[in-house]
């Protein structure tokens, strides 16, 4: 067995990698330009090295290296870079990539899935902002916006979803602003009912919730708020803005919600956004903010949310809780679970995510703790899209990763599927992706073995397993020298081989031992594992996670695989 990698520690329990986080960056930039503080940007090459490194390809910018190309991750880097001064590389094929996630209506996320509203913001953001090029239809775009709208008034994140929430309403009337930014374009929505919803979300201390549903008020929600009745024209009460002051910290910015002790990076951005969309002031919080979030750089390049050797994740705590048991990091990954969203988040204050749940609930958060897993279910119902699957966060469209992830988290809940999925809607999902005897990642993309595996996995949830397409799917990637390739046969990676014991083990298959040793052989060292005997030597500790847990599979006690899903 491989030995325990080095972790960062973080705040009490928590494990984090001290590197740069993209959303985190992005924010940070974005926040210094609007302050015009950008002299506190120690290290702007580093930092323009770190956006720049996302590009694929294909012209498109991932989350983190070697994972696709999504619209969320091209706005952020792509105009991040220009509010640094830098020219992003080779715009036109950025552009083309963004072609290829148009539907006819709307931007999707990614190629190939379905269109929704937080994918159609980034990119008609992307494409006009950054790229100079119009949408590839104006008039259906504004078509699709108009079916956006609820009957209350509100907009939710596709025509189909019916559920308003202040983020979605933010991301349809941006993009509506973009397009009248053109030329003049009526607004698609019955106005005065938009407006009345967006303010019936303000309660009577100022700040604004999500939705209805929502149960405190937050800088995230204000701001997506505010800025939506700016651009329709309306300016939140001054009690908005007191409101936010009171958001500061210790340290001078601010935090995301009231009783929050973390004065995070997302709280800054959305604190100083607010302010703006409402004609307040900011000139009297820039000091404080500036050096606040000069403390959230990292020493290679961009920013996390709070301080380096401070900033625990799901995911890092997960994995090193799974390679060695700590009740600190199990009571870490519990204290994920926050306001508003029912899963656990990437990091705290932000979005609550379906895999970082499933990784968290795998290392044993919230075992002890009834209210918060049946908060998870309700959380997991709300979150599952019209189309049957799932999307990494609420309102993001569906794709196989998020899918087979929230199947296998009501599993770890201990409940049947059917009480907290939808399974007629999810097998309808799973069909329009399925391709031969494997599965699409999203309905119109190239099939993989993972996709297809995960497909398999979610089929035999529903009482239909398939080992003999498992099989088939495993001997047409398999790796003659050890492992399993996501694509073809003939570059192993780790993920894939991960996946491909932990089907053949929930589907009864034999797996050839020496065959995976062999390949842990060529990729694991004491203390780190890569990805593939192609990558770096030290994949971090996700990768040396997986390895840890494929090699005590193989071990005398035969530990059982937990179903762990990236991507």
């Amino acid at each position: 067995m491989t030995a325990a990698a080095p972790l960062r520690e973080s705040a009490p329990g928590g494990v984090g990698s001290g590197e740069a986080d993209l959303w985190c960056t992005y924010a940070a930039v974005r926040t210094l330009r609007w302050l015009d503080r950008l002299d506190v940007v120690a290290d702007r090459d580093g930092t323009a090295r770190y956006l720049a490194g996302r590009r694929n390809a294909d012209g498109g910018y991932a989350w983190t290296r070697g994972m696709p190309s999504d619209a969320w991750a091209t706005f952020y880097c792509t105009q991040a870079l220009t509010d640094l001064g830098e020219h992003p590389a080779a715009l036109d094929r950025t552009a083309e990539w963004l072609r290829g996630t148009w539907s006819g209506e709307a931007y999707a996320m990614q190629p190939g899935q379905r269109p929704d509203v937080w994918a159609t913001h980034f990119s008609t953001r992307t494409a006009i902002d950054v790229c100079g090029i119009e949408p590839a239809d104006p008039a259906r775009l504004l078509d699709w916006l108009a079916g956006l709208q609820t009957d209350g008034g509100g907009l939710s994140w596709s025509p189909e979803h019916g559920i308003a929430d202040v983020r979605a309403c933010h991301y349809g009337v941006t993009v509506w602003s973009r397009l009248n930014a053109l030329r003049p374009t009526p607004q698609p929505w019955r106005t005065d009912a938009l407006v009345d919803w967006l303010r019936g979300q303000c309660g009577e201390d100022g700040g604004f919730r999500f939705s209805p549903d929502a149960q405190t008020p937050c800088l995230w929600a204000t701001y997506r708020a505010c800025s939506a009745l700016e651009l329709l024209g309306w300016r939140a009460e001054r009690a908005t803005a007191d409101w936010i002051a009171n958001m500061r910290g210790p340290h001078g910015s601010f935090v995301r919600w009231a009783d929050h002790t973390v004065e995070d990076v997302w709280a800054a951005f959305c604190a100083i956004g607010s302010l703006r969309s409402i004609g307040a002031p900011v000139d009297e919080f820039a000091p404080a903010v500036a050096a606040r979030i000069a403390a959230l750089a990292c020493p290679d390049g961009g920013y996390t949310y709070r301080e380096p050797d401070r900033a625990a994740d799901v995911l890092s705590t997960a994995a090193a809780v799974l390679r060695s048991p700590d009740d600190a990091g199990v009571a870490w990954l519990s204290s994920c679970q926050l306001p508003n969203e029912g899963g656990l988040m990437y990091m705290p204050a932000r979005g609550a995510e379906v895999r970082c749940t499933l990784w968290g609930l795998a290392a044993g958060a919230l075992a002890d703790n009834p209210d918060g897993r049946a908060t998870v279910a309700r959380w997991l119902r709300r979150l599952q899209n019209p189309d049957g699957g799932f999307g990494l966060w609420e309102g993001r469209g569906s794709e196989m990763v998020s899918t087979i992830a929230a199947v296998d988290t009501v599993g770890l809940l201990g409940l049947p599927l059917s009480s907290t999925i939808d399974t007629g809607r999810l097998a309808a999902f799973l069909d329009s992706c399925r391709h031969g005897n494997g599965f699409r990642p999203v309905p119109a993309a190239e099939p993989t073995l993972r996709s297809g595996l995960q497909g398999l996995r979610a089929l035999a949830a529903l009482g239909r397993p398939d080992p003999t397409a498992v099989a088939d799917l495993l001997a047409a990637h398999r790796v003659s020298g050890g492992g399993f390739a996501s694509t073809g046969n003939r570059v192993p990676d780790l993920l894939s081989t991960y996946e491909a014991v932990l089907a053949a083990d929930r589907h009864g298959l034999p797996v050839d031992e020496s065959h995976i040793r062999r390949f842990l052989g060529r990729v694991s060292t004491p203390g780190t594992a890569a990805w593939s005997p192609l990558a770096p030597g030290d994949g971090g500790p996700l990768a040396h996670c997986l390895s840890v847990l494929l090699n005590r599979r193989f071990a005398a006690e035969a530990a059982g695989l937990p179903p762990l899903v990236l991507s």
